[in-house]
């Protein structure tokens, strides 16, 4: 059983290289990825319907279990930041703002992803070492 699962969305350029650099940085490797849309995705979904309409990353702590919390939006990226640790817990340090403007902050960045300069939305092959950590 994994602690946390990070449901992203796998069409978006800006959300794959969210997860490489994630790979790329992290230290703990505990935590698992899986594309919204997927079989993961719909049991979360399941469980938590008010969450349906939801387009946004997704941080699932306790998956699978009836301890399971789920943050999206701004909750869910600082939850990355506190995750990577070490200068990237700094970022962590936004969740002082108000999570209604840290909302709209991520909001505006979220409409805009799939047009942002040097964002493609090819998918990206996961590493061999890290294949076993994503979900369907």
């Amino acid at each position: 059983m994994t602690s946390s699962v990070l449901l992203y969305d796998g069409h978006c350029g800006l959300c794959n290289g969210t997860v490489r650099f994630i790979l790329q940085r992290e230290r703990l490797h505990t935590l698992e990825f899986a594309p919204i849309g997927g079989d993961f995705f719909r049991g979360v979904i399941a469980r938590h319907p008010e969450l349906r309409d939801m387009d946004s990353v997704m941080w699932v702590d306790a998956p699978d279990t009836p301890a399971e919390r789920v943050a999206v939006r701004s909750e869910a990226a600082l939850r990355v930041a506190r995750y990577l640790g070490g200068a990237w817990r700094l970022a962590a340090l936004g969740g002082f703002v108000p999570r209604r403007m840290r909302d709209w902050a991520y909001d505006v960045v979220a409409r805009y992803r799939h047009r942002l300069p040097g964002v493609s939305a090819q998918s990206f092959v996961v590493p061999a070492a890290a294949r076993t950590r994503f979900r369907g």
